[in-house]
């Protein structure tokens, strides 16, 4: 029998293709994604492992976490205890920020959020361990930095340029003394690093005589714990200590759970894509075990038992399985080796590091090819084995009985109900377990659709046969007949499209949907024509508040600096902003009271967080705050709420002014500063609060469309990546297109040669086999929609509720789109076996049986 199943695969290649194909596919992503992954983790193992080396002991504090508490840190008397404990070998005290720098256009170098400053530690060597200088050498002076070779090649700078830096102050210039090297974290994650001298960093980021880190090298011989247990007695409260092994264990297991995140996002659209391939595999096999109805029987006729002819059935789909599995694990190394470079090309500094091919990368690679492959032959295995020898006699191919029709369509009924009801259900319950029981439902409906669709597909395609009979005549008429004529076929073909559109459309409609609910927020919330803010997503320095309240052409700008309020001993998300300004650059809908007496002295509270305290205009509530870093003790004052607003996306649930929290906040937090300017968003404004801010590469002034973007561009790159990521499903189903239509036109080799003896020319065959493939794709992309649909309106109700202004968007443009492309893919599915039909021999054709 395995004689058997190997002459057999050999004497079907081009029918097998298509089913190698699309495994192939599914295993070149479940490999590519575990090799990518494995590489990715052991290259930033090591790279954090590297970076611990020579660290013993690693002290952080939590100084200066932008809370407005000036937390000191580490300060030199306790550095200088540390370096004479016994064992320790060295001591280096670190402050770090940020630090933005300007290319010669003056653009930000890196990536904003990663973009580091921090302080050149020389040892009695002159050199820091840490960097390691190509050129050049570390900054000794405030007017001196150093930069990592990255960010000077970037910027084209040579030692002894001028660089401009800014932090979240003033832009300064600096001479660069040197280009370094280093393992640095914010390097390697595609930013900067740029060194200054200790007491400038000291000064920039914390204040004089003061670290916020420490790292401790151990001398020949010493204990790495003995060190640690004599160092946290001379800590401060607020500071940690751990050994380097410890710090670079902490690390790899970060790192494992980011990857683990990734790897398990593109297994699951791996299994989507295997998932659409059984209908593909299943129904290549079906239409195999059909056509070699003849062949079978005789086998069975001459001894072969019910056993054996099963078992030959799904040899042959192991030996495929095989095949398309090591040619599949082969394209995944490719692909993980592509997308490494990406990763490079998009910016990400990838660290360098071989390919890792784990033995679970190759048998989860093998196991899921050839597991899939026989999964799907199994039924059409077991169809084999039933074949009577009797149909030896003749050419019948047994079609499905009543009985086996009646007892699919009523489970496929029963299961698409249920999926139904979960999903309605999981609307109506809303947030996290709603969105579980969807989950359930979407699974449950998806196999029920799938279940009944051969019966759907009669009345579907039943209305579109009036128009493909006017518009396209014979054509038309042959082409609605034989989409309906194998319904278990079409079945098979329309689902795998149907599971990709579902997806898509599901994905298309909650994207359309939660950014109309961002331009709106946008729109109705914000008077502002500008939001300034760090490129970072840092805190401002006050001076900017100040820079752009002088600024040409400016009418109102208020700041909003994040804090915390404990009130009534409950602490609250609070913001401190300008009275007066505020109301003309942030729309605000007063529910009770006045946002005038925000300039009084009291508070301002959102309508949700006052309803759940109970509070209304005119209530006093005592309000603690915290020290302002000069050694006092938190205070407690009574506040009287002056005004409710209705909740605003862009504003805090509790307001207070500027002056208030001044006393309490030495150095306040400043997310963002709102600005109003006469004339509104015009290129000359926008150019005035450049220049009132020093032309800083750090700061970003967004208007409103950039606002939009900010928060809606994010919604359409992810949805850009699920479209990528769900392409794999897409390109698997148009195969299982192309192979439903060479199976049928090899089927009906007969009748078409009829048709072509009584008339029908060669280009009418083509179109009757191009409509027919149209009819099967837009049938299976019909279903898709209206279940992608249901699902995103599910989904949508369980987070209506956190989207301020969200309604429900059905993108009909979109849908038209997928319709239309779903067309397209059944006339470009139909090329090859429309060419083929076209170009059989009437004669031999009529001899076939």
């Amino acid at each position: 029998m395995f004689r058997t199943a190997l002459r057999n695969v050999l004497a079907h290649k081009a029918r097998l293709l298509m089913t190698v194909l699309a495994v192939m596919l599914g295993v070149a992503f479940v490999s590519g994604t575990l090799v990518f992954t494995d590489t990715l983790g052991n290259a930033y193992r090591k790279q954090s492992a590297k970076s611990y080396d020579n660290v013993a002991v690693a002290v952080t504090t939590f100084a200066d976490q932008g809370d407005g508490k000036k937390n000191a840190g580490i300060d030199t008397k306790t550095l200088e205890k540390i370096r004479g404990l016994d064992g320790v070998a060295g001591a280096t005290g670190r402050v770090s920020g940020f630090a933005g720098v300007a290319d010669q256009d003056g653009k930000l170098i890196g990536n904003g959020w990663s973009n580091t400053g921090a302080n050149f530690a020389p040892g009695k060597d002159g050199k820091d361990a840490s960097y390691t200088f190509t050129t050049g050498s570390g900054p000794v002076k405030d007017s001196q930095i150093a930069l990592d070779t990255d960010s000077a090649a970037e910027g084209k700078y040579r030692v002894g340029d001028t660089v401009r830096v800014a932090t979240n102050g003033p832009v300064k210039e600096y001479t660069l003394t040197g280009v370094f090297t280093t393992e640095d974290g914010a390097v390697n994650a595609g930013g900067s690093l740029v060194l200054f001298d200790t007491s400038v960093a000291q000064n920039l980021y914390l204040q004089p005589g003061y670290f916020k880190d420490v790292t401790i090298t151990a001398a020949s011989g010493a204990s790495d714990q003995k060190i640690l247990d004599a160092v946290k007695p001379l800590l401060p409260k607020d500071a940690e200590a751990r050994t380097g092994k410890q710090l670079a264990g902490e690390q790899a297991r970060e790192i494992e759970e980011g990857l683990s995140n990734l790897n398990t996002m593109l297994l699951a659209f791996a299994a989507i894509a295997l998932f659409v391939g059984v209908f593909l595999i299943a129904n290549t096999f079906t239409m195999l075990v059909a056509q070699r109805t003849r062949e079978l029987a005789l086998m069975r006729a001459v001894g072969a038992s019910r056993r054996q002819v099963k078992r030959s059935v799904i040899m042959e789909a192991a030996v495929v399985g095989a095949i398309a599995s090591v040619v599949g694990f082969a394209l995944g190394l490719g692909l993980a080796t592509g997308l490494r470079s990406a990763m490079t090309a998009f910016g990400a500094k990838v660290p360098a590091g071989p390919l890792i091919v784990s033995p679970t990368a190759v048998a989860a690679a093998f196991g899921v090819g050839v597991l899939i492959t026989v999964l799907a032959a199994w039924l059409p295995a077991r169809r084999a084995a039933k074949i009577p020898p009797v149909a030896a006699m003749g050419s019948a191919h047994l079609p499905a009985t009543t009985k086996s029709l009646v007892v699919r369509n009523t489970i496929g009924s029963v299961i698409t109900l249920a999926g139904v009801g979960a999903i309605a259900a999981g609307a109506a319950v809303g947030k996290d377990n709603g969105r579980m029981i969807i989950g359930v439902g979407a699974f449950l409906s998806l196999i029920g659709i799938i279940v009944l669709i051969p019966l759907l597909s009669r009345p579907v395609i039943a209305l579109a046969r009036p128009l493909l009979n006017r518009v396209f005549g014979v054509a038309g008429k042959l082409a609605g007949q034989n989409a309906v004529r194998n319904p278990r076929r079409t079945g098979a073909t329309a689902s795998a499209l149907a599971i990709g559109l579902t997806l898509v459309t599901g994905l298309t409609v909650l994207g359309v949907t939660m950014g109309r609910a961002v331009d709106k927020m946008t729109t109705d919330n914000l008077r502002a024509d500008y939001m300034v803010a760090m490129a970072g997503g840092g805190a401002l320095d006050k001076s900017a508040v100040t820079a752009l309240e002088k600024a040409k052409g400016v009418s109102a700008v208020s700041p909003q600096e994040a804090t915390s309020l404990q009130i009534k001993g409950t602490w609250h998300a609070a913001s401190a902003v300008t009275p007066g300004a505020v109301e003309k650059v942030i729309d605000f809908k007063t529910v009770a009271g006045s946002l005038a007496t925000l300039g009084k002295g009291q508070l301002a509270v959102a309508e949700k967080t006052a309803t759940s305290n109970g509070w209304k205009a005119g209530d006093v509530v005592p309000v603690t705050f915290g020290d302002n870093g000069d050694g006092g003790k938190a205070q407690t004052k009574n506040f009287t709420v002056g005004a409710v607003y209705e909740d605003n996306e862009f504003l805090s649930p509790v307001l207070v002014s500027t002056a208030v929290l001044a006393p309490y906040e030495a150095k306040p937090y400043i997310p963002e500063i709102w600005v109003k300017m006469d004339g509104g968003a015009t290129k000359a404004n926008e150019q005035a609060l450049v220049d009132a801010l020093g032309d800083s590469p750090a700061i970003s002034i967004m208007d409103k469309q950039d606002i939009r973007n900010k928060f809606g561009g994010m919604i359409n790159t992810m949805l850009n990546i699920m479209y990528g990521l769900l392409a794999m499903a897409l390109i698997i189903a148009v195969l299982g297109v192309i192979n439903t239509l060479a199976m049928s036109v090899f089927e009906r080799q007969q009748e078409i040669g009829m048709l072509r003896a009584i008339g029908l020319d060669r280009r009418k065959v083509k179109r009757m086999i191009r409509l027919e493939a149209v009819v099967i794709s837009v049938f299976g992309a019909v279903i898709g929609v209206g279940l992608g649909s249901f699902l995103a309106w599910a989904i949508g109700e369980t987070v209506r509720a956190s989207v301020p202004g969200y309604e429900l968007v059905v993108p009909w443009d979109r849908i038209g789109i997928f319709l239309l492309l779903a067309g397209v893919v059944g006339v470009l599915a139909a090329l090859w076996p429309a060419r083929s039909a076209a170009r059989l021999n009437m004669l031999t054709a009529i001899k076939t049986e």
